[in-house]
This record gives structure tokens, sequence and C-alpha cells, in this order.
């Protein structure tokens, strides 16, 4: 069967000081990852973020092994300014989120969160 994807949520934020927008993409599909399985993908600034229970599972021994409740995915990150970025997320707890924060230049930060669809153990 093939994978199936539906759009959960898709949202701008504009940047007044040269009027560019950074958009975010948010999908459920039925099979990703190598184990073709349900999860979520966010896209946003050329990066393609895959929830899906393998890799979260590695985020979440990650964020244990640090002591934290929130996981920033670094790589999927782009962070090269403190005054605009877009961070990545993963939110440990019941059920386990996918949050997304933007901010812009001219903006304040805006953040979204995600239920995924699937626990660990």
């Amino acid at each position: 069967m093939a994978n199936v994807t539906t759009v959960i949520d898709e949202w701008l934020v504009k940047d007044l000081e040269d009027n560019s927008t950074i958009s975010v993409s948010v999908e459920s599909g039925t099979e990703l990852g190598s184990s073709s399985v349900p999860g979520i993908q966010v896209r946003c600034m050329g990066y393609i973020i895959t929830y899906e229970p393998n890799i979260v599972e590695q985020w979440i021994y990650k964020a244990e092994k640090q002591g934290l409740a929130e996981y920033l995915i670094e790589d999927k990150s782009w962070m090269h300014y403190e005054n605009q970025y877009t961070k990545h997320f993963l939110v440990l707890g019941k059920p386990l989120k996918a949050r997304v924060t933007v901010k812009t230049r001219s903006s304040k930060p805006i953040t979204r969160e995600y239920e995924l669809p699937f626990e660990i153990e």
C-alpha cells in the first residue's frame, strides 16, 4: 500500500524587514521511515523533519540522558541568528508532540505543537 498523506496544518510567518516569509507545512503519513509506520512530517526552509517511531525513540533516549523534557532537533533547526530562526523539538510526555517555533526579525516567536500518532514504551 502506498503512503497516504494528509495536510494537518500550513502557516506562514512574515518578516517585515524584507517582506519575506517562512512557511511551515505539517502532514500526517501512513507509511513513514524505514519501517513504513504512521507518523508526521514537518517541512520548513528546505528541511523535512520526519517524526516516526524509530528516530523518535532515539531522540527520547538522548533527551532523557540529558534530563530534558523537550529535545531540540539541532540538525534540522535553523538557528544562525538570535533574531530569526526555526526550531524543531520533540516534546516528551503522553502524548508525544512535535513542536515548531519560528521567529523572523520583525515577529515574536510563534510556536505550534502537534500530537504524534504513536507512543513509545
